[in-house]
């Protein structure tokens, strides 16, 4: 199981939100590329990184701390947030992104996301977020309809990489990943799902890997920065 330690941005700092809400935002790291470096240097190979004001714009706005993490690392680099269109998503994968996560674009243009699979093989996700099963838009400010399973079946065929699960109600809270959620994401479909929202600790990375499902990543955020995770035992527990 690959971990991804979550760098999160607003207003060009690293920051953690509880379950998305931009008012409730504690400052983790001023400087987020020496955050990135940081996670580098601790043996993490991928890392996870959300503009946060992008989302809610509808376009990039943290660019330039985007672009001092890209030069700071060597590892590759999956990017959220804000990113809805064509032009966006060739930009950051030129920018040296290695993968482009969609979400609210997934619900609202499907045919786009389809277009960017088989454009840039390997190289798009899908972020689904999810209240209480339904998938949320616009920096979570919306639940939508669908249902995560609904939304994640209309990609199965597509070309998608992975498709990044998120329990919004979990996020932040340091409440533990819903396993049985994404266990079942995981099984529905065949696109390899990533959890995120609410990893605590190495004991949730464990249960991921013995739900039997095929996870192939979790995102960490909050328990990285507070020291409720230690870096080598969680990379340790994701080992098979």
């Amino acid at each position: 199981m690959i971990l991804f330690p979550a760098i999160d941005l607003k207003d060009g700092r690293c920051v953690r939100l509880r379950q998305g809400d931009m008012a409730q935002a504690t400052i983790f790291n001023e400087d987020a590329a020496a955050q990135a470096a940081a996670f580098e240097a601790q043996g993490f190979e991928w890392l996870h990184v959300v503009d946060l004001n992008g989302a809610f714009a509808g376009r990039s706005v943290n660019d330039l701390a985007i672009r001092k993490i890209l030069s700071a690392i060597k590892m590759p680099v999956q990017l959220g947030g804000g990113i809805r269109d064509a032009a966006a998503i060739e930009a950051w994968l030129e920018a040296g992104v290695r993968r482009v996560i969609l979400g609210t674009v997934a619900v609202r243009e499907p045919a786009l996301v389809k277009h960017a699979a088989k454009a840039f093989p390997g190289r798009i996700a899908v972020g689904i977020d999810a209240r209480d099963g339904m998938v949320a838009v616009e920096g979570w400010a919306e639940t939508s309809s669908l249902s995560a399973t609904e939304l994640a079946s209309r990609f199965e065929d597509a070309g998608v990489a992975a498709i990044i699960f998120t329990d919004i109600a979990r996020d932040g809270m340091l409440q533990g990943v819903n396993v049985a959620a994404t266990a079942a994401l995981a099984r529905a479909v065949s696109i390899p799902v990533i959890a995120s929202g609410g990893v605590s600790g190495v004991e949730d990375i464990k249960q991921l890997m013995k739900s039997g499902a095929p996870i192939a990543g979790a995102v960490i955020g909050r328990a990285l920065y507070d020291g409720r995770i230690d870096p080598a035992q969680a990379l340790a527990a994701a080992r098979p």
